[in-house]
């Protein structure tokens, strides 16, 4: 069953993080639906297996995904060449891939992640149990 449930969550993530590259830039990558799947999948990890209050949730979830970001970008822009974001223009980069705006956004991202993460937890869980 967890197999399922985290299946789930990695397809959703991956999708959401998909639309949230097309509404922001008009454009997305094939490597962006993993980013976004393993990305949600640690965030459902998370919300699921931990009772850190939600302001700690949320930061330790900008600190993921921003980690994610940077090894991603690392494979894929620098070491294979496919320049799929840069973001050397942005100030405080590191190595072009990743910057302290896009932290913050993460963090708030993070929030509404981390509460569809509890529901769909719950869901499952009262599904199974029915």
């Amino acid at each position: 069953m967890i197999f399922l449930e985290l299946s789930f969550a990695f397809s959703l993530g991956g999708w959401a993080y998909v639309g949230i590259e097309l509404l922001w830039r008009r454009r997305t990558h094939w490597s962006m639906f993993l980013t976004g799947g393993l990305c949600f999948t640690l965030l459902y990890a998370l919300a699921t297996l931990t009772s850190l209050p939600m302001l700690v949730q949320c930061a330790l979830g900008a600190l993921i995904i921003t980690a994610v970001e940077f090894i991603v970008g690392c494979v894929v822009n620098l070491g294979l060449g496919w320049n799929v974001w840069d973001y050397s223009h942005n100030r405080f980069n590191l190595m072009g891939q990743i910057c302290p705006a896009f932290t913050v956004l993460w963090f708030t991202l993070s929030w509404p992640a981390i509460l569809l993460a509890k529901i769909i937890h719950l869901v499952i869980s009262l599904a199974v149990k029915s």
